[in-house]
């Protein structure tokens, strides 16, 4: 029940808050796709706490500097109610702000090319590529790059070596290819069959030079939508009138991905899993030797079979040396970068460190580290990882087993596309939205010589600066003694206002999905707005979080509606206890399965005074009779037993539910389904509380639409507001009705 971050980008018009003369450092082009804002990274091995550049690899969000915009003298400062001040930040920001990333690549050219969604074309994904002056895009309009394997998607698009472009389209979830150097040539054209419906969708391919054809994930639901076969498929390339049906070369197990061939298309690794663990749990990695008529004669398991180890081996890559590279949590229960050893069917730790190389592996397609160098002496390789918290760029070298970390004007990183004699890293920081940064390296290539972001989700973020609160990282204990867990704080910050010193901000608690997932504390405007308007904010990681290793993910096993809650509230409490917060207007908010453990924090506990459900689960019985394929025994670990789905599903006990509930849902979302949110929201309704549901025609699971995204984030806030906030909200919303609250003319 993941739910993908949203990147921000902001319309440049709007704001009367102009940004000051020290951020003319920053190049703005034309193109509103692409911006290049250029550090010198030797300048700023001390930064000033007023520099942007000083967001560097090795800071964490606890430790970042404050905004660098002038704030008025405090006693220019009006005194406000918290929650009542205005913001420029507003949601028309927001929504327009909530961009997405999809993945980057580069071209022969070395050109980046990247898939960004656009919510204000109904969250359409194109495929960009930079040019001299500005990007350009490649998708035609009539085209959307985007697939639904396995609900969640990821893998959507490769680009060849002689730039060869082949891509999932949405309306269809056919695979099309498209050569983006000949304009000729340049409409795409499907090279998978017609099937009347998209029941069969493709993600995570690579091409095979040696048999011209594209090798692929391929989750096929025409017999069975319920339970798709999944297999890893090849699709001719030739081309010709008739269209071939793409021939299986993997199956037998529930899911694979990562299909990777080596650099003469001899062998392919791949990752495969089984019911009912999730990739995360336990997972096979294995390699296929293929024969000249291209099939696979020879098979063998490298990592999850050797019953001696309980890991999850993900993400393998080959070298140009034909090395096999991977990321398991085999013995230190974290995910290292691996190396097999080949003649003897061993695995080697490159780098052994308690932190995570490497995501949870809910989206096809994820790149955290590359191989920038090999010989026989040595391999150079490019990564990010993940220690209590923090997030680090680095540069291994096997041969000494050293990392050297890289210091650039991001602190929270994503994927990395290797480039022309650099990397293109994707991140962000306390104060840069979603972003890439391209980041030249030295002849030896262990250092960075120069940083420059080439795209930014949000091209105007500065103007906004003073107003963004910047997080701390904060360590709580938890109801187990001696354990604790971690969240980011951040607090009610505003240049123009200020509340009374008697006064303590309301708090938004945010619990986030997954539940196997894990917030970070970069720049985040749905956040922000919240905060420049005098609340309180809190991101959990509770027990069962990504980012700590396998035993705190564990954490969560058979607890999911105890660990997490348990942790949510005493996050709360920890900061009523600090000052912190207003302990009378405690809120809770999350989305999917933050969404559940916001219904079971109130159904189970008195903590909160009001809470946003965003297509949460209220049945978790019904979560797993109706859940699509990929989730479908993932709750059988994260609950127990039958009498455990009754006992912790919030829709069983709506008796003990006492505050006001608001509610949204997607009536196109098959992870967690409409009836789910209608279910509480009639049961609620029928008991005599507050509470009020939306529901959005023609949304998944998460709103991609910029409408529905201002909506939803709108109505949060003038909901908490007329509940529990004790104020008026500064902005001019329109209130929806909550029943048992409103009489017919207090609300529309």
């Amino acid at each position: 029940m993941a739910v993908l971050a949203s990147l921000t980008r902001f319309p440049s018009s709007s704001s009367s808050f102009s940004t000051n003369a020290r951020h003319l450092f920053f190049l703005y082009p034309s193109s509103s796709s692409s911006i290049k804002l250029r550090f010198n990274l030797f300048s700023f091995q001390k930064p000033s706490r007023s520099s942007l550049a000083s967001m560097s690899s090795s800071s964490s969000s606890s430790s970042s500097p404050k905004h660098s915009a002038q704030s008025p003298p405090l006693e220019e400062k009006t005194t406000a109610p918290y929650g009542s001040w205005k913001s420029p930040i507003t949601a028309d920001i927001v929504s327009g702000a909530s961009k997405r990333l999809g993945g980057t690549a580069v071209d022969s050219r070395g050109r980046l090319i990247w898939l960004e969604s656009r919510p204000n074309e109904s969250g359409r994904g194109v495929l960009v590529v930079e040019g001299e002056k500005e990007a350009i895009d490649i998708t035609p309009k009539e085209f959307a790059v985007r697939t639904l394997t396995q609900e969640y998607g990821g893998g959507a698009f490769r680009i060849s070596s002689d730039d060869q472009l082949v891509f999932s389209n949405y309306k269809d979830q056919r695979l099309y290819k498209q050569h983006i150097l000949l304009p000729k040539d340049s409409s795409p054209k499907p090279i998978t069959p017609d099937y009347g419906s998209p029941a069969v969708t493709y993600a995570d391919g690579v091409f095979d030079s040696r048999f011209n054809r594209y090798l692929t994930v391929r989750e096929d639901g025409r017999q069975d939508s319920s339970n798709p076969i999944t297999t890893i498929v090849e699709v001719n390339l030739s081309g010709g009138d008739t269209l071939e049906e793409p021939k299986v070369l993997v199956s037998g197990n529930d899911f694979y991905a990562f299909p990777r061939l080596d650099p003469k298309c001899e062998r392919l690794a791949w990752i495969e899993w089984t019911h009912p663990n999730m990739p995360w749990d336990k997972a096979q990695l294995w390699v296929g030797y293929i024969s000249d008529s291209g099939i696979i004669d020879k098979r063998v398991c490298v990592a999850g079979c050797d019953p001696e180890y309980v890991e999850s081996p993900t993400e393998p890559k080959w070298s140009p040396r034909g090395e096999l590279f991977f990321v398991t949590d085999r013995k230190n229960g974290f995910w290292n970068i691996h190396k097999w050893i080949e003649s003897t069917n061993e695995v080697v730790s490159v780098y052994p460190l308690d932190g995570e190389f490497a995501k949870p592996l809910w989206v096809f397609g994820t790149n955290s580290y590359e191989i920038i160098e090999c010989s026989e002496e040595k391999n150079i390789i490019a990564c990010s990882y993940r220690q209590k918290g923090k997030s680090y760029l680095g540069i291994l070298d096997d041969s000494k087993g050293s990392c050297s970390l890289l210091d650039i004007p991001l602190t929270d990183y994503d994927n990395i596309t290797l480039g022309n004699q650099c990397l293109y890293v994707e991140g962000a920081s306390a104060v840069l939205p979603p972003s890439v940064a391209k980041v030249t390296l030295d002849q030896h290539k262990m250092e960075a010589l120069s940083s420059e972001i080439v795209w930014s989700s949000s091209p105007d973020v500065l103007k906004y600066e003073a107003f963004f609160s910047v997080p701390d990282l904060i360590e709580f204990p938890t109801e187990v003694p001696g354990q604790n867990a971690y969240a980011y704080f951040y607090p009610p910050t505003n240049p123009l206002y200020n509340a009374s010193m008697e006064e303590k901000p309301p708090l938004l608690v945010k619990s986030h999905g997954g539940p196997t997932a894990e917030s970070r504390g970069s720049l985040n405007l749905n956040i922000q707005y919240w905060t420049s308007r005098g609340w309180a904010f809190v991101d959990v990681n509770y027990g069962g979080s990504t980012g700590y290793g396998r035993e705190y993910r564990e954490r969560l096993l058979r607890r999911w509606g105890i660990v997490d809650v348990d942790d949510c509230c005493g996050c709360a409490k920890y900061l009523v206890s600090s000052g912190k917060a207003d302990v009378k207007r405690l809120c809770i908010s999350g989305g999917s399965a933050g969404g559940y453990t916001t219904l079971a924090a109130l159904a189970f506990r008195d903590v909160f005074k009001a809470g946003a459900s965003l297509y949460g689960v209220a049945d978790l019985k019904m979560l797993k009779e109706e859940g699509h394929k990929f989730e479908s025994r993932y709750i059988d670990n994260l609950v127990g037993e039958e009498k455990d789905f009754y006992e912790r599903s919030p829709i069983n006990f709506v008796d003990r539910f006492s505050c006001p509930i608001i509610l949204f849902q997607g009536l196109e979302d098959k992870v967690v389904t409409p009836d789910q949110s209608r279910k509480i929201y009639q049961a609620l309704k029928q008991k005599g509380l507050p509470v009020a549901l939306v529901e959005y025609e023609g949304e998944q699971h998460g709103f991609r639409k910029a409408a529905n995204i201002k909506y939803t984030l709108e109505q949060q806030m003038v909901f908490f507001a007329r509940v529990v906030g004790g104020f008026q909200v500064a902005d001019d919303i329109n209130p929806l009705k909550i029943d048992n609250f409103d009489t017919s003319s207090d609300a529309s």
